[in-house]
Formats: structure tokens, C-alpha cells, sequence
């Protein structure tokens, strides 16, 4: 058989990527042809979309609410300072005078480590400088601003000077660098439950308990919790990392996806079958 008959990987890939897209859609649809014949991987594509969409998503849309942050005032004492920071486990605080539209500075979590008395201690002396910037900008224009300036967090306001949230570096890194399975194995108004082909079932964090209880036959309460994430939150305790596993009453879950405040999507292992008395599981 004539070798040359069959074109090599660099023809294929050079064939999919000189078609010209008249637009972002035609561009997509090379990228993911390229995906399906395993000319780059998930995590290439997932990241290249990633990139894509960030032109297109304002700050809003990815920033932590008013009402979620964790903000520390200027006036609190030291060990109550501390205690914030150690249950928060975030490396970075907006510091506030009295109002959370009053936002004064950024305290480094690690900063902390350098001060060894209350005697004197002036929380606006450790502060640094915070960055604020309107609900319109783009993560794209957003990240280049932190990768010049090389902060990791800034505040959010709204038209009315009053701030509206907070976002991070992680959170905008992370609108790029997702998991190809949450973008494309599920619907995003159904199927919040899909066995993979594996046996496993891709659970959303959101789905009810009631419809997860019903899924496996399992009897979780939601009396205290209506998701799964939240079951699983209030299991640990905190918020897990991703490929982070946890049993609980006998199932295994498993981190998927998931930032440092929300969680999004499990891997969950099917229920194994009781084995008799006698019998070895």
C-alpha cells in the first residue's frame, strides 16, 4: 500500500485549519471537527473556547455577589481578623470601613504572618492598594489588565459607584479552563444526571435530592440541603477540590469540577449491590 496514499497527521490538521470561517461559528465547528477525529485533545478545545468566549463575557457574569463576600472591617480586632481569614481560607480580603460600598484596601492573607501583637496594630497599615472596575468589562481585557499590574482581585461597581462584588484571577481563568464534560455531555435545562461509558454517572451540583434519591434509590434528607452539592459540602465541610473523592452512606463522589467557592459537577460511582452473609463483596 502507497504510504503516500493516505494524508499524514500535519495534512489532515493543515486541511481542517486553512479552511477560512466567515465567523466564530464556522471557526468552532473546525475546531471541534479537529476535536472528533483526535486532532487535539478535550482540554485543548475546552480551553481555546474558553479563550474565545471571554471576548464576549462581561465581569458581572462571573463575579461573586455583594451579599457573598467575604470582607473584613477596618476597626475588627486582630484575633477576629484572624479567625475570618482562617475560616474563609481565601488568600486575599476587601478590607471596609463600616459599609461595603466603603471599600478601604486588600489584605494578603499571608501578611498576617508578619504581625505577632495586637499592641499598636493598624489594619491600614498592611493594606494594599484595591483595584476597582465597572460590571461592563470584558475578562478578556480584565485578565490582560491583571497579568500588567499583577493583581489577583478587584472590586466590582456598579453605574452608582457602589460596589456590586468581586472577582479574582481564579474566577477569570477559570471561565477558561473548564471541563469539557460539563460543556457538552450535558443539556443546560436537563439531564442533570447522565451515565458515562464507564457506569459512572456525571451528576450536576445543583441537581435535587429528591431527584438524585429517586435516580439511585437512596434516601438522603433534604431537609438540611436540596442538592447534592449541597450534601456534599456540608459532608466536608468545605468547599472540595476538583478529583477530590468522598463516601458517603456507601457511594463514592467525586469531584469533577469545582472553584474556590462553588462546586459544579460529580462523578458518582452506581451503589454496589448487598452481598449475603456468606458471601465476599
Amino acid at each position: 500500500m502507497d504510504s503516500d496514499s493516505k494524508p499524514s497527521f500535519i495534512e489532515r490538521l493543515t486541511s481542517l485549519l486553512l479552511r477560512e470561517p466567515e465567523d466564530r461559528e464556522q471557526l468552532l465547528e473546525i475546531l471541534h471537527s479537529a476535536y472528533e477525529r483526535n486532532l487535539m485533545d478535550a482540554d485543548a478545545l475546552t480551553i481555546i473556547e474558553g479563550a474565545l468566549a471571554a471576548s464576549d463575557t462581561r465581569v458581572t457574569d462571573v463575579m461573586i455577589p455583594r451579599a457573598q463576600m467575604d470582607v473584613i472591617d477596618v476597626d475588627d480586632p486582630l484575633d477576629e481578623i484572624v479567625k475570618t481569614v482562617i475560616e474563609a481560607a481565601h488568600s486575599r480580603f476587601p478590607v471596609v470601613d463600616g459599609d461595603r460600598d466603603n471599600a478601604l484596601g486588600i489584605l494578603l492573607a499571608k501578611d498576617l504572618l508578619r504581625i505577632h501583637t495586637e499592641e499598636n496594630f493598624d489594619l491600614r497599615d498592611w493594606l494594599r492598594p484595591a483595584v476597582f472596575i465597572p460590571e461592563s468589562k470584558r475578562l478578556n481585557v480584565l485578565l490582560r489588565e491583571f497579568r500588567v499590574s499583577r493583581n489577583h482581585m478587584a472590586i466590582v461597581v456598579n453605574e452608582y459607584g457602589g460596589v456590586a462584588g468581586l472577582v479574582t484571577i481564579e474566577d477569570v481563568l477559570e471561565q477558561i479552563v473548564g471541563d469539557i464534560e460539563d460543556e457538552y455531555d450535558f443539556d443546560e435545562a436537563h439531564d442533570n444526571i447522565r451515565q458515562d461509558s464507564t457506569g459512572r454517572y456525571r451528576v450536576k451540583a445543583r441537581t435535587e435530592i429528591e431527584d438524585f434519591n429517586e435516580a439511585f434509590a437512596t434516601t438522603f434528607s433534604d431537609e438540611e440541603f436540596d442538592t447534592v452539592g449541597g450534601l456534599v459540602l456540608r459532608q466536608l465541610g468545605r468547599v472540595p477540590k476538583r478529583n477530590e473523592v468522598v463516601d458517603i452512606a456507601g457511594m463514592r463522589f467525586q469531584v469533577l469540577r469545582a472553584d474556590s467557592r462553588r462546586l459544579y459537577t460529580l462523578l458518582v460511582d452506581p451503589p454496589k449491590p448487598q452481598t449475603g452473609a456468606g458471601e465476599t463483596a
